[in-house]
């Protein structure tokens, strides 16, 4: 089965078809949406916050990033899987943005790379896309980021930071990518963007005039009860279910009603005799050495 393509991507804007892109990080998560049609997948640097416990996305490495991202391939056939370039593997330098994203595509199995940045990254997406690597820019609110924009606040609310970031856009779409990351920025401006850029854009917290969405999965299916971005819509709340579920077992145990023979294989009884039966015989023989 073949992998939906970047040209499949850009053709979806073509025909005003809406993108819709989940994150995942493991490989029983990426089967149920590749087997859900889910048309992109991104291993997003997120996992460090919501599957590794940091506080940020700062501390991942590309090792964190290379296996996760291989275990999502795994558990996809015809989605597109984006390798989010961790912090500091690319902003250092042209070289080491073709290293690290050639690792992201040769050892992990991705099909394209994510990077955060906007004008400033243009030479270095242009060289990745000259070597045959595809980028997806990301700009607006850039996590990796977060301490030079002071936390994370909405970008682009001013005349002059509406600008930057539309120019971000237009020297990202020059420079080859194929798609682009619009990250909290004010609805209208995000729609700006979208209608004088020819490639696909994909919001999240950007309002609903990008050409796609983008959500953390675990944000989306509600594991994390004691916090829900304002960008994100929960459909479904699955860690008051697995709480449930987990207090339901804890009682089934402690009770003795887990498991029960539904749970538990049987054995032929002529067997467990004979068990039995010689256990008992060599219980009386070591008992007689010993006399």
């Amino acid at each position: 089965m073949a992998r939906v393509t970047i040209d499949e991507l850009k053709a979806m804007k073509g025909r005003g078809e809406k993108i819709a892109m989940l994150t995942a990080y493991d490989y029983p998560t990426a089967r149920i949406l590749d087997e859900a049609g889910v048309p992109i997948i991104l291993v997003g640097d997120s996992l460090g916050m919501v599957v590794l416990g940091y506080d940020s996305t700062l501390p991942v490495t590309m090792e964190d990033m290379i296996h996760h991202t291989r275990a999502v391939v795994r558990g996809t056939q015809r989605t597109h899987v984006v390798f989010d370039m961790p912090f500091m593997s690319y902003q250092s330098g042209i070289e080491d943005a073709l290293r690290n994203a050639g690792r992201a595509l040769k050892e992990a199995g991705a099909q394209s790379v994510k990077l955060e940045g906007g004008a400033h990254m243009a030479e270095t997406v242009r060289r990745l896309v000259e070597v045959g690597i595809p980028v997806m820019g990301h700009i607006g609110l850039t996590p990796q980021s977060m301490n030079q924009l002071s936390g994370f606040r909405v970008q682009g609310k001013t005349p002059a930071a509406a600008v930057r970031v539309l120019d971000d856009a237009r020297a990202l779409e020059q420079a080859g990518a194929y798609a682009i990351v619009l990250e909290t920025i004010p609805a209208p401006l995000a729609g700006t963007i979208t209608s004088k850029v020819s490639v696909p854009t994909i919001g999240i917290g950007a309002g609903p005039h990008c050409d796609g969405q983008v959500q953390v999965i675990h944000d989306f299916l509600g594991l994390y009860g004691d916090f829900v971005p304002k960008h994100c819509r929960q459909y479904a709340h699955l860690a008051e279910e697995i709480s449930q579920a987990v207090r339901q077992y804890l009682d089934d145990v402690r009770e003795g009603a887990f498991p029960t023979a539904k749970e538990s294989f049987a054995m032929d009884e002529s067997v467990l005799a004979e068990l039995v039966q010689d256990s008992e015989e060599a219980v009386r023989d070591e008992s007689r050495s010993l006399a």
